[in-house]
């Protein structure tokens, strides 16, 4: 009897042991299949990042409507300190804005639309959909002049860079680029504004008496930073450098546009914004944010560290900024609430925006207020 207990007692043993191993292999195999589905998951983000990228990419392309020019002549780009020294343009350019400003007067006298209102300023905005995007009262250009009741002539443009494309040269004579160099030359009358035409910058060109300004607002980043093509700086951590020109890069092209605007309109303040947080989602997947995502030449935020960076080489010459990515409130917290589609504002996000703006200005404008 002894000997038959002991024996049962061994094979249930043995069975216990049996099904430890059975269910240690039942887990291994479960935690296998689930190690093999983040990986397939892992793999298809990925796939699903790649291809939003150049979604993002074609589409910026897209909304340049084909402004890149390539020219085997091409001048090479003055340096930013030479701003003050206007090139000479063609003379077909000086009479060609004439007629266009006389036959605009001539439109606003018979349809009623020149606002002859008494404005406390004049301001100019330079600038891509940031500004351009909502042009009624809720957008961030009308909230500004509303703020500090100055007269608004927006110049920006939806898609557009500060900075020349890869393939664009710094050639007055075959300009074809609508980037803020583009827009700060057409003011300057350096380039044929034909390729303004249907825009309201085009409008503003015909329109405006830039000697009247007090102040122009400089909002570019975004899109240089999202077409992966145009670096914040030709200067890299370690003292290498990048072998394109500075009006090919953000910092760039910033210092070249201040240099030039403080060239011709010396009494006019200048306010650089930079570029705020934003967030890249593809449908409802979050890619990543302006701190983390990167096409090549640093993140978001180091684009709008870059901005700061030029206003501060015109600290002396009263050229001011705004912070836009750390101060605006705009962030990974109120991100739902101000921002649209993760880099376009709301109305709420865009008055945020625009009276820290114009609190600026204005402190600038009346300091003693």
């Amino acid at each position: 009897m002894g000997n038959t207990r002991r024996g049962r007692q061994n094979i249930n043993m043995l069975l216990v042991v049996l099904i430890g191993f059975c269910v240690l292999a039942i887990i291994e195999i479960a935690y296998g299949q689930a190690q093999m589905k983040v990986e397939r998951e892992r793999l298809d983000l990925e796939e699903q990042n790649r291809q939003t990228v150049e979604e993002l990419k074609e589409e910026w392309r897209s909304l340049r409507e084909g402004s890149s020019v390539v020219t085997a002549e091409s001048e090479a780009a003055p340096a930013a300190s030479e701003a003050d020294q206007p090139e000479s343009a063609p003379a077909k350019i000086e009479k060609q804005e004439t007629v266009k400003k006389e036959e605009k007067k001539k439109e606003d006298s018979q349809t009623g639309e020149e606002d002859d209102r008494e404005y406390s300023m004049q301001i100019v905005i330079l600038g891509d959909s940031i500004m351009d995007g909502d042009r009624t009262e809720s957008g961030a250009a009308d909230i500004i002049g509303e703020q500090l009741d100055a007269k608004i002539y927006n110049m920006s443009m939806g898609g557009t860079t500060a900075a020349l494309l890869p393939n664009d040269q710094y050639n007055f004579a075959t300009w074809e680029s609508r980037c803020l160099l583009g827009v700060v030359n057409g003011i300057l009358g350096n380039i044929n504004t034909d390729i303004f035409d249907g825009y309201a910058a085009g409008d503003v060109l015909d329109t405006c008496d830039f000697d009247k300004t007090d102040y122009f607002i400089i909002e570019y980043g975004v899109n240089d930073f999202l077409t992966g093509q145009i670096p914040n700086s030709r200067y890299l951590e370690g003292g290498d450098t990048l072998a394109v020109d500075g009006t090919h890069t953000y910092t760039g092209a910033l210092e070249d546009a201040v240099s030039r605007l403080k060239g011709r309109f010396p009494n006019a303040g200048i306010l650089i914004v930079a570029p705020h947080y934003c967030q890249v989602f593809n449908g409802s997947t979050f890619i990543g944010d302006g701190y983390s995502l990167d096409y090549g030449y640093g993140p978001l935020i180091t684009y709008a560290r870059g901005a700061g960076y030029v206003a501060g080489l015109f600290e002396e010459d009263g050229v001011m900024f705004f912070n836009a990515f750390e101060e605006s409130g705009i962030d990974a917290g109120t991100a739902d609430q101000y921002l649209a589609d993760g880099v376009h504002m709301t109305p709420l996000g865009a008055r945020v925006y625009a009276e820290k703006i114009a609190k600026i200005i204005h402190n600038d404008f009346a300091p003693e207020e």
